[in-house]
C-alpha cells in the first residue's frame, strides 16, 4: 500500500484570509471619515463669553431702500440716495474691513438697488451683502 494518498504538508499556505484585510480596510475608511469632517470645519462651534470691554469683530453699513422712496443709513434717514456716497467714504476711512448690507423693500425699482450698489463699490466699500428674511413658503419657478 505504498501507492495510497500522498499528503505533501510541509506547512504552506493555500489559501488567503481576507477578513481581517476588510476589517483594516474599514477602520481605515471610518478614521478617513472622520478626520475630514475634522479638517473642512476649521472653526468649532462656540458660546463665546461676554465683556464690557469688548469690540465688534466687524462693522456693518446698513443701507435701508424703503418702496416709499425714504433712504437710511446705520438706522438715520439720510435726504436722498447720492448722500450714501459720502457717508459710505467716511465709513471706509475708519475701518478697513467695512462690510456694506442693502435692505430693500420687495417694492423698490431694481434700478435703485443696482445705483446704491454701485455708489457704495465707488466708495470703495467691497464687502456687500444683501439682507433677505427667510422664508419656508418660497414657492420654486415652474421649471418647463
Amino acid at each position: 500500500m505504498a501507492g495510497g494518498s500522498q499528503h505533501d504538508d510541509d506547512g504552506m499556505i493555500s489559501g488567503i484570509n481576507v477578513t481581517p484585510l476588510v476589517d483594516v480596510t474599514l477602520v481605515l475608511l471610518i478614521i478617513f471619515i472622520v478626520t475630514a469632517r475634522i479638517i473642512v470645519n476649521q472653526g468649532m462651534p462656540m458660546d463665546l463669553p461676554k465683556a464690557a470691554s469688548g469690540e465688534d469683530v466687524q462693522t456693518v453699513f446698513s443701507v435701508e431702500l424703503s418702496a416709499d422712496g425714504k433712504t437710511m443709513v446705520d438706522s438715520k434717514s439720510v435726504p436722498s440716495d447720492e448722500a450714501i456716497s459720502q457717508l459710505a467714504r467716511d465709513a471706509k476711512a475708519k475701518n478697513q474691513e467695512l462690510r456694506a448690507v442693502i435692505r430693500a423693500d420687495k417694492k423698490v425699482e431694481h434700478g435703485r438697488v443696482i445705483h446704491v450698489l454701485d455708489l457704495l463699490k465707488r466708495a470703495g466699500v467691497a464687502k456687500i451683502a444683501f439682507a433677505v428674511s427667510p422664508g419656508a413658503d418660497v414657492a420654486a419657478p415652474d421649471q418647463p
